[in-house]
């Protein structure tokens, strides 16, 4: 077995495990992908899109037999706290433990001032913050069984905020504080990071178009293998680091 030293995980010669949600396609499917390739045995989480998201599962078990699992729920409606540790139940029951809780799912969509209404709150809102709020919660015993961590998908408008996009940025910004807020709190037992994209260039061509890259230093948009990489980096190489968020937008930042 692949050497895991310095990983989120305790070792003790088990194959670790990480759960990554809305991970059926474009970057949680990547960061599944780079996971399993890393060692771990992946439990693939998505909200509708099952056939994807069994393919997937099904090529990683092709590579490594009984390394990748499905699970499924919508943690946007009805009760999000009682969703999410049914989720984190059943993730950790799959192989046993659980080290790794990527939370990547998210809605984005513009949202202009006048025009926002409370179903459009609840929804960005809640993928965004409170669902990730809840499962960090209901991992919190497993992951401190496996010295294991915990890493957001924030936003570099959680910082500077994106025009028109006002509650998705609000929902980002309480994201980077959760993860420093759960850090603090979830030290020295489990470790909690964030990544924070920038301008991504999806699989499908699909790409945040307020980026140019005239206002990206290093002048290329970002891949989905960019950020998937920065993750890796935080789960298996940063054991001394914590309540951090790191900035993957080629120097976007540096330009607001």
């Amino acid at each position: 077995m692949m050497e895991m030293d310095g990983a989120c995980g305790d070792g003790g010669g088990r194959v670790p495990v990480a759960i990554v949600t809305g991970s059926s396609q474009r970057l949680g499917a990547c960061t599944v992908k780079h996971l399993h390739q890393a060692g771990y045995s992946v439990i693939i989480h998505y909200r509708k899109s099952q056939a994807q998201a069994e393919e997937l599962a099904l090529s990683l078990n092709s590579v490594r037999p009984d390394s990748a699992a499905t699970l499924q729920a919508d943690l946007t409606k009805g009760d999000t706290e009682k969703m999410a540790k049914e989720l984190i139940d059943a993730a950790a029951q799959k192989w046993g433990r659980l080290d790794v809780l990527v939370n990547n799912a998210s809605d984005f969509f513009p949202t202009p001032l006048g025009t926002v209404d409370g179903d459009q709150w609840k929804t960005v809102m809640g993928s965004n913050l409170k669902a990730p709020f809840f499962l960090s919660q209901a991992a919190i015993p497993h992951l401190k069984a496996t010295k294991g961590c915990i890493i957001n998908m924030a936003d570099i408008h959680g910082q500077r905020p994106l025009s028109g996009y006002s509650v998705y940025c609000i929902a980002k910004a309480g994201l980077i504080m959760s993860t420093m807020a759960l850090a603090k709190d979830l030290a020295p037992d489990v470790r909690v990071n964030a990544v924070a994209p920038g301008a991504i260039l999806w699989p499908d061509h699909e790409y945040d178009v307020n980026n140019s890259l005239s206002r990206i230093p290093m002048g290329r948009q970002g891949s989905p293998e960019d950020i998937a990489k920065a993750i890796i980096f935080l789960v298996k190489e940063a054991p001394y680091v914590t309540g951090q968020v790191l900035p993957v937008d080629g120097g976007r930042s540096l330009s607001q």
